[in-house]
């Protein structure tokens, strides 16, 4: 039983690590586009482009957080105390994740529908 906590605990970390590679990636990515289109594009598109993959590089990477630590805590600890910190961590990543998928859309995620019919 040991050996599988042991191997759960690093596939954690690689979903994870993951999960932050998607975030500086996604984001210096974001930066390079950036830069190379400010002469071709005017600036306010350029900007909301930046913005919008930030943010969304941002979003995809803290779903993989998530993910990680509902792993950890579900297989590796069965603590009261690490189920109450993981549903604080889950809701504040929710939280984050919803206020970024509202600025970036410009509309709540259930409002998405309506608009597209």
């Amino acid at each position: 039983m040991e050996e599988f906590k042991n191997l759960i605990t690093i596939v954690t970390y690689g979903v994870e690590g993951f999960g932050v590679v998607i975030i500086v990636f996604g984001s210096l990515l974001a930066t390079v586009r950036f830069l190379a289109r400010r002469r071709s594009q005017s600036a306010e598109t350029n900007y909301q482009s930046y913005r919008l993959t930030v943010g969304r590089s941002i979003i995809l990477g803290l779903e993989f957080l998530i993910a990680g630590d509902v792993i950890r805590t579900v297989i590796v600890s069965h603590t009261m105390t690490d189920v109450a910190v993981l549903a604080l961590i889950v809701f504040i990543r929710a939280f984050l994740t919803f206020t970024l998928a509202l600025e970036i859309e410009g509309r709540l995620p259930w409002q998405k529908a309506a608009k597209e019919e």
